[in-house]
């Protein structure tokens, strides 16, 4: 990780610790390259999960790093996810790395997972969301005090301006649900779309302070639903087909090596993608018969 506030407590006690590389941008380049190379001795590999909300520096300094390194050990994943969603999905990958998958499967586990988690917010103004698509009448709604606006940003954009009807789009499967407050009194979240939802469970924890970048705003609760069990977790990573990198030979899942970046070859045939996030966690769905409950904070 590149910021501690992103390294969530650990989810079980099976969960590994995250690495936290500090001010990236802002130390010496030899303290940062020493700090990374020291990882690398003690692990073999590493997968650098980094949000795209960072300062423009960060994001450079770690291909700089890695360009130094001449190193294809290293593994940069960046996707386009909310803070709160980032940090999930690192736990996840926190979790799995203490299960028998090789360095290759589990840093590509982190764009199969990113299908099962959906992130959203509450939004107190969009007049500068750019994350997401905003019409001119929300745009304009931004301006009434006490506004607020409900927003999906992973999987599939949704807006919503907060109301009695308000209905947002959320997981066909049994998930639980973190929520992170900043600067706004709703309890919108935790309470309406955690039942509408059907969520199994609620945790808070601290809003991470890459999030009112993200968003636009720091007048907003922050969410994400994700699957928290190691074996479920597990279960979707295995069953999907494993190949191997033609170019650097790390085992892999989905079209692209996330240590070299390498694609098949034109005449192979690439491996399938994962089933629809949709249709496998709804069949392990039963497995689960926890009610909903509220527990605050946590984790």
């Amino acid at each position: 990780m590149t910021s501690a506030d992103m390294a969530l407590p650990p989810q079980d006690e099976r969960t590994m610790p995250a690495a936290v590389l500090h001010e990236l941008d802002r130390r010496p380049l030899d303290q940062t390259v020493a700090d990374v190379q020291t990882l690398l001795d003690l692990h073999g590999h590493l997968i650098v999960v980094c949000s795209q909300a960072v300062p423009e520096g960060v994001a450079s300094r770690l291909h700089t790093i890695r360009s130094l390194l001449e190193s294809d050990r290293i593994a940069l994943f960046q996707p386009d996810l909310p803070p709160l969603g980032l940090a999930v999905l690192a736990r996840q990958l926190r979790q799995l790395a203490s299960c028998d998958l090789s360095p290759g499967v589990l840093a590509s586990a982190g764009r199969l997972l990113t299908h099962y988690v959906h992130c959203g917010a509450v939004l107190g103004s969009v007049t500068r969301l750019d994350r997401v698509p905003v019409g001119l009448r929300q745009h304009a709604k931004s301006w009434v005090p006490g506004t607020q606006f409900g927003v999906i940003a992973h999987p599939q954009p949704q807006l919503v301006r907060i109301g009695p009807e308000a209905t947002l789009a959320g997981p066909e499967f049994g998930t639980w649900m973190l929520v992170a407050k900043g600067q706004s009194p709703s309890d919108w979240v935790g309470g309406t779309l955690a039942q509408a939802w059907n969520v199994l469970g609620l945790r808070e924890c601290p809003l991470p302070a890459e999030s009112a970048q993200w968003w636009g705003t720091s007048r907003l609760v922050e969410f994400c639903t994700y699957l928290p069990d190691l074996s479920v977790l597990y279960q979707l990573v295995t069953s999907v087909r494993q190949s191997v990198c033609h170019w650097c030979g790390i085992d892999v899942i989905g079209d692209r090596c996330v240590f070299c970046s390498a694609t098949p070859p034109a005449h192979d045939d690439p491996a399938p993608r994962a089933v629809p996030p949709a249709r496998r966690p709804r069949a392990l769905e039963s497995r689960s018969s926890r009610r909903y409950e509220n527990r605050s904070p946590a984790g």
